[in-house]
């Protein structure tokens, strides 16, 4: 009789790793669970953590959180030696403080490529057993059996049996925008497993709408999470304080009672992050938000401000193909996550006083925009700027019509923005057709109080 296969050859690290990826990764846990045996486990305290996932799931059909598997572990370790209990409770400890798993991919495919051998394996044994009893196709079943183990469990949606979840909100769960009339043409706003794009020039606003869209998942008591790669988390902090509470950003340290108030009504919970520019990648975010798992935090919303600024995790030789790449991993963390993910693009040069500004504006790698699920883009003229005035225009909305143009409420003092009623006989074209002129004439009219300062005549001058 041959000796049962062990992790052993793999060593201790990767099974403590292999039991955290499973209480972290539920599809894969879900993978592998098909496959193992907890007896490959060489070690008691580990075989034990396996078993208690595994008996949670299959009793209450659904996987473990942080804060179950924390009082579950409680409890049985108490019914082992102390050494062992120490051993269990220490290596728990060890998963709440871990930063998250580097190698991650290479032990859950060495996982599934060990067990899933070691099924086959099983199965051909059997096999030879049948030879002489069976016939062909009961053989052939028992190891086409064994091959499909192991594999994808997601089998994708039925067209006829999910009929009714294409027509149910509770599908995507959006999360409203605070636009009226944005939700209306994206059905009520961006819903989970999405990505949201912001397109601005520098200074135009994209981080005072990011601020707004995270307060409105706050407002609606969410859970949200805001990554800062620009500014300082505690500027980041005093705009959501402003926008909340409706105080001036320069009135806010005379009022901090009234914004204290303000934002202790609010039922969701934010927590901002910092990181240095191109410090951080997605990598990062994802291990970041396993970490605030272990905390019981689970996010409702993540919001980075903004990708353009993120490290790409592997780089390449063309700045176009790192970024299409970072808005991938930022479109699959809103897969992982199940909720929406709002991030921001800079405008080139096209986009510094236009108008309206298309994704053909969009800085760097116009492919980004194929991953996002919509796009907006905000504008603001030298003009408009001093009028507290913009145009938001809907670039790309998978779930409803796109290329409209929206008047738009910009008050920087207290992060207000606000959308307002279509203009029914502006166009777009119009609104294009317009800019160039309009800029013009106001540069012009800059320049003649500039120079009559200087007491220069400028109607002999020609531009």
């Amino acid at each position: 009789m041959t000796k049962k296969e062990t992790f052993e050859r793999f060593g201790k690290s990767f099974q403590e790793n292999l039991c955290q990826l499973m209480l972290e990764d539920r599809p894969f846990c879900d993978q592998l669970l098909e496959v193992l045996d907890v007896n490959f486990f060489d070690y008691e305290y580990l075989t034990i953590f396996a078993k208690i996932l595994i008996e949670y799931k299959q009793r209450y059909k659904v996987h473990p959180s942080y804060s179950i598997m924390e009082s579950k572990i409680s409890i049985e370790s108490g019914n082992y030696s102390k050494a062992l209990k120490t051993v269990m409770l220490s290596y728990w400890a060890r998963i709440k403080s871990s930063d998250g798993i580097i190698e991650a991919q290479y032990i859950k495919d060495s996982a599934l490529d060990f067990c899933r051998k070691q099924v086959l394996k099983s199965a051909m044994m059997k096999s030879v057993k049948l030879i002489k009893t069976s016939s062909f196709d009961e053989i052939q079943k028992v190891i086409e059996s064994a091959l499909k183990l192991g594999t994808d469990n997601d089998f994708g949606h039925d067209f006829i049996k999910d009929f009714e979840e294409r027509y149910e909100i509770k599908s995507r769960d959006p999360i409203s925008t605070g636009f009226s009339k944005i939700d209306d043409i994206c059905k009520g706003g961006l819903g989970k497993s999405e990505l949201g794009v912001v397109i601005a020039p520098t200074g135009a606003g994209k981080s005072m709408v990011l601020v707004h869209l995270g307060s409105e998942g706050l407002k609606a008591g969410k859970t949200v999470v805001h990554y800062t790669l620009e500014l300082a988390d505690t500027v980041v902090g005093n705009r959501y304080d402003s926008c909340i509470s409706g105080v001036h950003l320069s009135d806010l340290f005379s009022n901090k009672r009234k914004v204290l108030e303000s934002i202790q009504d609010v039922e969701g919970q934010l927590i901002i992050k910092e990181y240095p520019t191109k410090s951080a990648s997605t990598e990062t975010i994802k291990n970041h938000l396993e970490r605030l798992r272990k905390r019981g935090i689970e996010p409702d919303m993540i919001i980075c401000d903004y990708a353009d600024l993120l490290r790409p995790v592997r780089s390449s030789k063309e700045k176009r193909y790192d970024l299409e790449s970072t808005y991938e991993e930022l479109r699959a963390i809103a897969q992982i996550y199940k909720c929406p993910v709002w991030t921001a693009s800079q405008t080139n040069r096209s986009g510094l006083n236009a108008e309206v500004i298309t994704m053909e504006a969009i800085s760097e790698a116009f492919n980004k925009c194929f991953v996002a699920d919509f796009i907006c883009s905000l504008s603001r003229t030298v003009q408009d700027k001093q009028a507290n005035k913009g145009r938001i225009f809907v670039a790309k909305n998978r779930n409803g019509p796109d290329g409209l143009v929206f008047p738009t409420f910009v008050d920087w003092s207290n992060v207000t923005i606000k959308v307002l009623e279509r203009s029914q006989e502006d166009s777009m074209a119009d609104v294009i057709k317009d800019s160039d002129t309009n800029t013009l004439d106001f540069l012009r009219e800059r320049y003649k109080k500039k120079i009559n300062k200087r007491g220069i005549n400028v109607e002999t001058r020609k531009y």
